[in-house]
């Protein structure tokens, strides 16, 4: 009898062989900095999670959720002369200062930013790798001879602190740690991934807006955030910084198309006076200092959209993580 397929590895037919397209492994949140020898330590890159595979002629490239990204990053298809293979990485751009920047990456629909892809993963060689460990995949990724705009940055083994001190100095996002005995688990958020963060970030459904005043009256004060738990959409707080005039102009125009008559957040009875509703279907990524008491974000600034399904961005992933 044929056995069911696994969702988390559909098949994609490519001009030169049949690859398995994997949904990329997520870390589990891990609340400080730690060292250990059987563990690697990373830099968490703030850019655009992607899985690279490469048919030996083409390059078909996938956000998170397995969106198509490819013509957005045309630069990436230079892998020629490599056997098939199947990248795990990070699409990222730097600023001025040389952090990356995931504001600056959202402007690539405007601006000819440069971006790099930092590959951290080597899920399929000839053969999948996916039940190797994770020291003998980052042996393999490290011989390949990637071209540029890709690079393989290199891991801390066992100083998680030490790595962690000079991300506090560089002022980047964060760190993972991978235990060097791990599998590569499709789709699976699992606790041989931890993620450190320096920097709280927080992906929200946009439920609304308040109407802009002064200056932005003919664009938006700020936006109304929730995540899903299990009875609807629960309200977080508002963000009403981090916004450029092109980023306030251009959302204005999604809300105008999203307006409804009817709020969808669970309760109405801490939502501001004069909000106004929106379908929910975008999604933000937005950083914030902490958690209120009351479940709220404090001090939050806009960073961007990403391309996250709303109904899956949901308390018990992006909640404040429990005591």
């Amino acid at each position: 009898m044929r056995s069911a397929p696994d969702p988390s590895r559909k098949s994609i037919s490519l001009k030169t062989a049949e690859l398995p397209a994997y949904a990329p492994m997520l870390a589990a949140r891990w609340p400080a900095a730690f060292s250990d020898p059987g563990w690697a330590f990373e830099v968490k890159w703030d850019g655009v999670r992607a899985v690279a595979t490469w048919d030996g002629s083409e390059l078909d490239l996938r956000s998170r959720t397995g969106r198509p990204i490819g013509p957005v990053y045309p630069e990436l298809d230079q892998l020629a002369g490599l056997e098939p293979c199947v990248l795990d990485g990070e699409i990222v751009a730097f600023d001025d200062d040389g952090r990356p920047s995931f504001g600056r990456l959202q402007q690539r629909g405007t601006t000819p930013v440069p971006i790099n892809f930092m590959a951290f993963d080597l899920l399929y060689l000839g053969a999948p790798l996916l039940d190797e460990p994770w020291t003998v995949r980052r042996s393999r990724l490290t011989e390949l001879a990637l071209p540029a705009p890709f690079f393989v940055p290199d891991p801390v083994l066992g100083e998680g602190e030490a790595l962690w001190a000079g991300i506090v100095d560089k002022g980047l996002e964060g760190m993972v740690a991978k235990r060097l005995d791990s599998a590569y688990r499709p789709g699976e958020r699992s606790p041989m991934w931890r993620k450190i963060a320096r920097i709280d970030q927080v992906r929200a459904v946009v439920g609304g807006y308040l109407p802009g005043e002064g200056g932005r009256t003919s664009t938006f004060g700020s936006l109304l955030l929730g995540l899903v738990d299990d009875e609807g959409l629960r309200y977080i707080g508002s963000v009403g910084t981090g916004f450029s005039s092109t980023t306030l102009q251009a959302i204005r125009g999604a809300l105008d198309e999203l307006e409804i008559d009817r709020s969808p957040f669970l309760s109405e009875l801490d939502l501001p006076v004069g909000a106004r509703f929106i379908e929910p279907s975008l999604v933000a990524l937005v950083q914030f200092k902490e958690w209120t008491r009351a479940g709220k974000l404090r001090a939050p600034s806009f960073k961007g959209f990403t391309d996250d399904e709303w109904s899956t961005t949901t308390w018990a992933e992006e909640g404040p993580p429990a005591p």
